[in-house]
């Protein structure tokens, strides 16, 4: 029934697309591959808010390919970038003003992710400001798989721990997964560091959950590092190229 649904939904999606150009993201996704996302904005509200960033890399297997990355400045029209918004991200409204239009940002990024699966912490909050942008030229949102990280971590330790103290409270801020999977971190609220962290973790949490899963190394990450920065540490299942 489960397989019969999804194709009913499939076929009905692709009968409404907007843009036929646009239907290689139904395709099968390529095998063990998926792409983490990360949007910083003008602000929090995903109703009037706008993007001013998207970063994405690709996840093959247990590697995070570092040098398949995406990375846009996004130029907001409608939506001043606010002083608390720009002390997070360090994006000014002069940085941006050269940055891509929200549309022409959005269907780079489509083709980048083509079919994959989307990983990402807090990812509801990037996929509804994505989709925000893509209703009008689509008819609809991002139809790719996705998958929280903090969902992925939250279910880790209630694996681990005993029956009588399950779904009891668990730290989800990203710095707190991140230490706790001993994993290196990034400067904060950076579109790209943030979707390497949230491949990272995905990896890792992948690795953790399938003992019996295939672990590849790579050499270090090829992303610029911030000046005076050393090299972080490799992750387990590594980085790759």
């Amino acid at each position: 029934m489960t397989g019969w649904f999804s194709a009913l939904k499939r076929w009905w999606l692709l009968q409404h697309l907007a843009d036929p150009r646009f239907r290689f993201m139904w395709d099968p996704p390529p095998a063990d591959e998926w792409v983490a996302i990360d949007c910083e904005t003008t602000g929090l509200d995903t109703r009037r808010d706008e993007i001013v960033a998207i970063a994405a890399v690709r996840i093959r297997g247990s590697c995070v390919m570092c040098s398949e990355r995406l990375e846009l400045l996004v130029r907001p029209e409608r939506r001043s970038v606010a002083t608390g918004s720009a002390r997070v991200h360090q994006l000014r409204e002069r940085d941006l003003a050269q940055g891509l239009a929200a549309e022409a940002a959005v269907q780079a990024l489509l083709h980048f992710i083509g079919s994959r699966p989307l990983v990402g912490y807090y990812l509801e909050f990037d996929v509804a400001m994505i989709d925000r942008v893509l209703f009008p030229m689509l008819g609809m949102g991002l139809p790719q798989p996705k998958i929280e990280v903090s969902a992925l971590y939250y279910d880790h330790v209630n694996r681990r721990r005993s029956p009588h103290l399950r779904h009891g409270d668990i730290d989800l801020r990203f710095a707190a997964i991140m230490t706790a999977l001993d994993l290196p971190q990034r400067p904060a609220h950076d579109a790209l560091d943030d979707a390497v962290m949230a491949a990272l973790a995905f990896v890792k949490l992948n690795a953790l959950s399938d003992p019996t899963r295939p672990r590849r190394r790579g050499p270090s990450p090829s992303a610029p590092a911030a000046p005076g920065t050393p090299p972080a540490p490799a992750a387990p299942g590594g980085f790759g190229r």
